[in-house]
């Protein structure tokens, strides 16, 4: 039996509140900065919670102008007239995707667009759009956005992507709640493993949080919002004895993967390769992470990989900043790795961003490729006492970490018992 493809990745983009871009982030991480305030453009007057990280006033016109010259001329025209009539965060999806192209050099012909998947990561993407479209409903429904009933749907990020892009291969949407963005890159191997595709773009799209949802998860107990809406910048503390819930963010990201044997042909730059992805189900739908289920595909992923444990260096936690979960994740680990996992280094990277939601896979896997091609590891900020049972390196406080990093593991686990996990190392030709 022959062996399976090497998946590379060639081409990556980044859209956070720290950063749109691949420098900016990276400096903004390895300098511990966080980029959570209190929510700007959304209403938030009857939501318990204030804080967040808030893309709402970022201005999609300026991105676009400082694309212009790196991607193609036509697709860079065809998302210029697109940004006009789509939602907010649909936009964002068409830039970073244009972004993650342009970066792969995967314009002028170098790809064929009958060979190219595109796969958003997320679902209810645009929710704050359909939510001010009901009240315009209730108010005056003539006056309502008439394109709702398109532009609505999640698919419309896949289309509006293909459509800037010129890509004719499959297309469609994976929804996987915060384990999203891994389980979209999941679906990209197989594309390029199982069904002839040579490259595969996976978008992270930034979910356009509304006040409702915010609120509902303020009464679930699953956000921050009793001790820090005045202190924006401390909400989100991963492994600290003060956390209190996650703090929702926007953020999203984009990753171009390609066979190996792609990228060679085309020369194309290699940011690191993809190992493995695998995804396993609690078999629970509340949000309440098991350890068995982390662990069982941690070891799983592992031995389809054919690693021993002490192969990996570094591990990106998902480490959302909520009593239960940051606890859970470290336990599964140390199960795992047994004595290896004292020699490991983890970071949270929402402790600084807060959590990007479906995205936040695709997000930090860009923040851990940047690390691991840096030799540096961004802190854990947010740390003032560290959680007792927390006893492994979490690279706590405000300094980077000189770190070389082989092989990493990034975890992400969803709502409704959604495990995914990824293991990506450099790239050895």
């Amino acid at each position: 039996m022959s062996s399976p493809e090497r998946i590379v990745i060639t081409g990556m983009a980044i859209n956070t509140p720290l950063g749109d871009t691949l420098d900016g982030f990276l400096d903004g991480l390895l300098h511990g900065r966080s980029a959570i305030t209190r929510w700007k453009q959304l209403d938030v007057s009857r939501c318990y919670s204030k804080v967040g990280a808030d893309l709402s006033d970022y201005d999609l016109r300026a991105k676009l102008a400082r694309l212009e010259g790196a991607a193609d001329p036509a697709a860079w025209n065809r998302a210029r007239k697109l940004l006009g009539r789509i939602p907010w965060a649909t936009g964002l999806s068409v830039l970073m995707s244009l972004d993650a192209f342009a970066d792969a050099a995967a314009f002028g012909g170098t790809v064929d667009p009958n060979r190219v998947a595109a796969i958003v990561a997320g679902h209810n993407i645009n929710l704050n759009y359909q939510y001010e479209n009901r009240k315009q409903y209730e108010d005056e429904p003539d006056f309502m956005d008439s394109l709702l009933a398109l532009t609505g749907l999640d698919t419309d990020h896949a289309g509006c992507v293909s459509e800037v892009l010129g890509l004719h291969g499959p297309i469609y949407t994976v929804g996987a709640a915060c384990a999203s963005g891994n389980t979209a890159l999941r679906a990209a191997i197989d594309e390029i493993r199982y069904h002839d595709v040579d490259v595969a773009l996976v978008v992270g799209a930034v979910l356009d949080l509304s006040p409702v949802e915010l609120h509902a998860m303020c009464l679930m107990g699953a956000v921050t919002f009793q001790n820090f809406n005045d202190a924006p910048e401390k909400a989100s503390r991963p492994w600290d004895t003060r956390r209190e819930g996650f703090v929702p963010a926007h953020g999203g990201g984009a990753l171009v993967i390609e066979s190996l044997s792609s990228a060679q042909r085309r020369g194309a730059r290699i940011y690191a390769e993809i190992l493995g992805c695998e995804a396993n189900s609690d078999g629970n739908h509340l949000p309440q992470p098991s350890e068995d289920g982390q662990a069982r595909l941690m070891q799983r992923l592992l031995d389809k990989c054919r690693l021993r444990p002490d192969s990996i260096d570094y591990i990106n936690a998902h480490a959302t900043s909520t009593p239960l979960g940051d606890l859970t994740e470290i336990r599964s680990i140390k199960r795992v790795f047994g004595a290896h996992a004292y020699k490991l280094r983890l970071n949270a990277t929402k402790s600084m961003l807060g959590h990007t939601c479906w995205a936040a896979p695709v997000v930090e896997t860009v923040a851990s490729v940047l690390q691991m091609r840096a030799g540096l590891l961004h802190p854990t900020i947010g740390i003032d006492e560290l959680d007792p049972e927390v006893d492994l390196d979490v690279c706590r406080g405000t300094q980077p970490v000189a770190w070389p990093v082989r092989t990493m593991m990034k975890n992400s686990f969803g709502f409704g018992g959604i495990n995914c996990v990824s293991i990506l190392s450099r790239f050895k030709d």
